[in-house]
């Protein structure tokens, strides 16, 4: 049987490529645990050839890997802004927390720092996908100028899925995805209520959101479920 004829990549295939490759090995490791001598292994090239494509060694490569692994978590939030809000954060939350299943190790350095790959530049750009993330929340909000209470609830938001995401790393991966990003939905549906009790543009913009929701999607669901909770909470505020 006759081996298949070596093919050159060009020069975006090749830098490409090895973007990829050590996407794959921060993904599993810290970056000082992953050297220029791995990923020239794990590519099957020489270390001279990663050096001509990345000159400033491991640190330009973990940048540009960085920057790829950012473009794939802004877009986890680009979703379709039609039908209930509560179904938009789902799908988005699945694809987020199917990266962060997939990078754990990595994932867990990029958002806890204290790396020594870490940057100005590496900061500017995990906040870069943070801001993104808040903006495509506020769009399914239908709120082009949000005041600062919608604006600190969107990003306070950003932050807990963030948070949450650690744990459940840390936590060895339980509760189930689905359980996790049920109860991220939740949070969110909740810190937008509370929000709202207080300030008028995001009372305006939970109540177009919850036009849209259904008695048996998750934003009902809940409301159920915490009903009880707050009418004893209110008996119990009323014997004070």
């Amino acid at each position: 049987m006759t081996a298949p004829a070596y093919r050159r990549l060009s020069v975006e295939e090749r830098r490409g490529q090895l973007i990829t490759t050590a996407l794959v090995l921060f993904a599993h490791s810290a970056p000082e645990d992953v050297s220029l001598d791995d990923v020239a292994a794990a590519a099957g090239v020489s270390r001279p050839l990663v050096y001509r494509y990345f000159p400033g060694g491991k640190q330009q490569l973990y940048e540009a890997a960085l920057g790829s692994a950012a473009d794939e978590l802004r877009q986890c939030f680009a979703e379709p802004q039609t039908g209930p809000l509560s179904h938009r954060l789902s799908r988005a939350l699945d694809r987020y927390l199917a990266f962060v299943d997939g990078h754990d190790a990595g994932f867990a350095a990029l958002l806890q720092g204290g790396s020594v790959a870490e940057t100005s530049r590496t900061n500017a750009i995990v906040d870069g996908v943070r801001r993104a993330a808040a903006e495509q929340i506020l769009l399914h909000l239908g709120v082009r100028e949000p005041g600062p209470r919608l604006r600190m609830m969107v990003r306070t938001w950003i932050a807990a899925v963030e948070a949450a995401s650690l744990i459940w790393l840390d936590e060895n991966k339980r509760p189930p995805l689905e359980e996790l990003r049920d109860w991220l939905v939740d949070h969110f549906l909740a810190l937008l209520a509370a929000t709202a009790a207080a300030d008028p543009q995001t009372a305006e913009a939970i109540r177009g959101a919850l036009a849209l929701e259904r008695p048996d999607g998750p934003a009902g669901r809940l409301a159920r479920r915490v009903a009880p909770v707050v009418g004893d909470a209110l008996h119990l505020l009323g014997d004070l």
